[in-house]
């Protein structure tokens, strides 16, 4: 299935899409109920690696292996799927990993799909199969200042317009990622089993204490 791009996408990225462009849908069912993801044209090397991936089964009975309040959630590695009881899921290196695509106008909104990165020390490269869902928080204009200005000292690559003030002032999210991670997508159906998701008991590693698998579908 898909969708034509609309109002819930910035304005910069539509007119960058076109008014005819289509967003691809994929189905994510967990026991807590279903999110629907709206993968990004602009974004195509991701967006197709999704796909792939969906269709060929990889996140089948994988875990939403990460849970984090008011950050994010986090699912799509692959050794989640037979991880014991009460231990720290591993990370595996990506095969092959991706370059990054930032592109302005998606940011990382409460409910935006993120590619993870490939490892701690590679900035430039993301993983093929992981990826997080943001949650974030809800921002004051002041404290939207504040971001700027950190961002501004650092030297970092991310503008905070008149449309990111308003989306992290009205529906919240993680502005500091902006410019540093691949936002491939987002959710547009399922928000409340994102909330259900982040808000489950977790161990030292954030890892909820109830597996949560994810079976994933594109639909046409």
């Amino acid at each position: 299935m898909t969708i034509l791009c609309g109002s819930w996408l910035p304005g910069s990225v539509d007119a960058q899409g076109g008014a005819n462009d289509k967003r691809t849908l994929v189905e994510v069912r967990t026991e807590l109920g279903t999110l629907i993801l709206a993968l990004y044209n602009e974004t195509p090397v991701h967006r197709d690696n999704f796909i792939q991936h969906v269709e060929e089964g990889v996140y089948d009975s994988l875990l939403f292996h990460r849970a984090v309040p008011d950050f994010m959630v986090e699912g799509g590695e692959p050794t989640s799927k037979y991880a014991p009881a009460g231990r720290r899921v591993a990370s595996t290196p990506p095969s092959p990993a991706l370059q990054q695509e930032i592109v302005p106008g998606l940011i990382h909104k409460h409910g935006a799909l993120s590619a993870s990165p490939a490892s701690e020390d590679v900035d430039s490269l993301t993983h093929d199969s992981r990826f997080f869902i943001v949650l974030g928080v809800v921002y004051t204009q002041e404290e939207l200042d504040q971001v700027a200005e950190r961002n501004e000292r650092s030297g970092g690559s991310f503008d905070l317009g008149p449309f990111e003030r308003e989306t992290y002032g009205t529906i919240g999210g993680l502005p500091r990622l902006d410019g540093g991670y691949t936002v491939f997508g987002e959710v547009v159906d399922g928000l409340d089993v994102l909330d259900a998701l982040s808000k489950l008991p977790c161990d030292g590693w954030d890892r909820p204490l109830s597996d949560i698998r994810m079976f994933m579908r594109v639909m046409k």
